[in-house]
């Protein structure tokens, strides 16, 4: 149970939250949502322990196990599989006990340290361990891999998996999704329905966070309002609670017959069942839930240039990759004004070289890419954000785009997407991830592409801003190629899938809905296969464990019996070196000490029979441990 109790805090003198009371119990999971710079992060940071506030307190039961997904990873010479394990402190501790046990030959700590291991299931560590890593797309040739070997975006799922391996009550999970997948967003999402503590869910996958959250706590005005439900239901109480205010009702009745509009257009031309069908569905959901989002400080459309080719771009029989390496074979694909289409696939099947190949990047090795006279790329991706100018402001990075445009209608662009007032004259350095992204979508939209590709277009975007984008996509006229985890967006944006695999793109004529159910099962029937696998290494490990007990059964009593014949061996030989000692005194031969030379002789081979007969048993000994250790190697 996590209490809040008249907290307030602030940060650089700005206040997040003012006096907020709440309760969070136990088993919950909890979405927090909010937008960007609202103090989420910040708040896990209280949670941790990190940071304490300002007035009033947040408390934690006590003895609860805390985890966390950690924002930095270090550079360390270690395997991916070994930096993983390091999640689980108690497992690393126990391990040191056993080591140190050993090397001390304590038999007692020895076997205590096993059975510590066997009751926090140490043995089959490796193997969840493993099973992490292969969920979030690490395949096993990488796990031994350098964690420096690995980019930032894969070094941030390698802290998620030692999250995830941290034994835990609560767990506290920031933007896990950020640089997932959506194969792998589908196996996070159903490992964590299975945690069986408390979920802290800093999330802007409004899909991700619907199939996980019992309760959504918003960050709102510098309030925390907690509600109940996952974030589709919270959007529908939110709605009505602002559609009670009369001051928004006007607004929200543009935006709701904006949206109307987008349900109308779309209906009258549903004639693909299944796909048409969602989407339908999806416009009349933000129909409803239109007023929720009416004091975002979004509100932008999607341009698209007069000039259209029919058809935009038309690849045919093309062969794509790199140099001398075919990542797909034969893909054929004609993109016409209207074309709506999202990518499915694992990371690295191709995704990313097919739109780089449409996008003119990257030529194809072999077929045809043909070029409508009046096609206008727009192409985001993360490499977008990385080629923006450090020194230039927002609204000098879009100037550079278009000089003969009036500065008060870029500025009026600009605030659409969330640069208003000085934020517009501030340098990119100091702008977040989420404002370097709305940035670079900013200048995308403003040179009116007939043919969108976007490329993980919502990493770092708070919900509002996804909220909006999705809106403005709704009534964009051109042709669209979406890659995307954010399951909302694709299955709001897109009318057709293409499924990249195995050295294909092909058309996939189920849902997305289809594609995650198949996906889900997959990944339950591989978890049931290694669960298998896991329990008969677990009974191989049992096994072993029995079989060495018994040879130690067998090997103690002879190294006990070695041992005491060579303390026997070391007395014997003392004895006799004090023998040979007084035999070496010249008066023992003089004629008064005859009888106690002979009693001197007498003892010293009494004593040399003792000792060889010793070394005989020694040797017996010996021969039968070395027999025994050979058998069992």
């Amino acid at each position: 149970m996590i209490i809040l109790s008249n907290l307030s805090l602030q940060q650089g003198g700005v206040p997040l939250i003012q006096n907020a009371n709440v309760t969070l119990n136990s088993g919950w999971r909890v979405a927090i949502v909010g937008r960007n710079g609202c103090g989420k992060s910040t708040f896990f940071r209280m949670v941790l322990g990190e940071l304490g506030p300002d007035a009033g307190s947040l408390s934690v039961m006590a003895g609860l196990r805390l985890a966390h997904m950690a924002q930095e990873t270090p550079a360390v010479k270690r395997s991916a599989l070994d930096y993983v394990l390091d999640g689980d402190k108690v497992l690393r501790q126990v391990e040191q006990q056993l080591a140190d046990a050993e090397a001390t030959h304590n038999g007692v700590a020895i076997a205590a340290a096993h059975a510590r291991l066997d009751e926090i299931d140490g043995y089959n560590a490796p193997v969840r361990a493993a099973q992490l890593l292969e969920g979030l797309g690490f395949p096993t040739a990488q796990h031994q891999r350098q964690v420096t070997d690995f980019s930032g975006g894969w070094r941030m799922r390698l802290n998620l998996a030692q999250a995830l391996m941290c034994p835990s009550d609560i767990l506290l999970l920031d933007e896990p999704t950020n640089h997932l997948d959506l194969d792998a967003v589908v196996w996070l999402e159903s490992w964590l329905k299975r945690y069986p503590g408390t979920l802290l869910l800093i999330s802007h996958d409004r899909d991700f966070i619907d199939g996980l959250a019992s309760h959504v706590l918003h960050f709102e005005n510098k309030q925390l309002q907690l509600y109940t439900g996952n974030y589709s239901q919270f959007e529908i109480q939110r709605a009505s609670r602002l559609a009670q205010q009369a001051a928004a009702y006007e607004k929200q009745q543009q935006r709701i017959a904006e949206i109307h509009g987008f349900v109308s257009r779309f209906g009258a031309k549903a004639t693909k069942a299944r796909q048409a069908q969602s989407r339908l569905k999806e416009l009349e959901r933000m129909e409803k839930i239109a007023p929720a989002h009416i004091d975002s400080p979004f509100h932008f459309t999607m341009p698209c240039s007069d000039k259209m080719s029919l058809p935009l771009l038309v690849l045919k029989d093309a062969a794509l990759g790199y140099g001398s390496t075919t990542i797909l074979n034969k893909v054929s694909l004609s993109l016409v004004p209207g074309s709506r289409l999202g990518l499915l696939g694992a990371n690295g099947q191709g995704k990313s070289t097919l739109v780089k190949t449409l996008a003119g990047e990257i030529q194809p090795l072999s077929g045809q890419r043909t070029a409508g006279e009046h096609l206008r790329v727009g192409y985001f991706s993360q490499h977008q954000l990385e080629a923006l100018d450090e020194r230039a402001t927002a609204f000098e990075q879009l100037q550079a785009k278009d000089r003969s445009a009036p500065e008060q209608s870029l500025r009026n662009f600009l605030g659409g997407f969330g640069f208003g007032g000085e934020l517009c004259d501030k340098p990119v350095s100091q702008f977040s991830g989420g404002e370097r992204a709305r940035l670079a979508l900013a200048i995308l939209a403003w040179q009116k592409p007939n043919l969108l590709l976007l490329d993980e277009p919502t990493n770092h975007l708070d919900l509002d801003m996804r909220h909006a984008l999705n809106v403005a996509l709704q009534a964009y006229p051109g042709a669209l190629i979406l890659v995307s985890h954010d399951r909302h967006l694709m299955r709001a944006l897109a009318d057709d899938f293409i499924w990249v695999h195995q050295g294909q793109a092909e058309p996939y004529e189920k849902s997305l809905d289809d594609y995650e159910r198949d996906l889900s099962q997959a990944i339950r029937s591989l978890q049931a296969a290694e669960s298998n696998a896991g329990e008969r290494k677990t009974d191989d490990r049992k096994q072993k464990r029995r079989d060495e007990a018994a040879i130690r059964q067998q090997l103690s009593p002879l190294r006990k019996k070695i041992q005491q014949a060579e303390k026997r061996m070391e007395t014997l030989n003392s004895q006799l070196s004090a023998v040979e000692e007084r035999l070496a005194d010249a008066g023992l031969y003089e004629a008064s000490q005859k009888d106690v030379l002979k009693q001197t002789l007498a003892e010293r081979q009494n004593l040399q029979a003792s000792l060889q007969s010793e070394e005989e048993s020694w040797l017996m000994l010996s021969e039968e441990l070395e027999t025994l250790l050979q058998q069992n190697n």
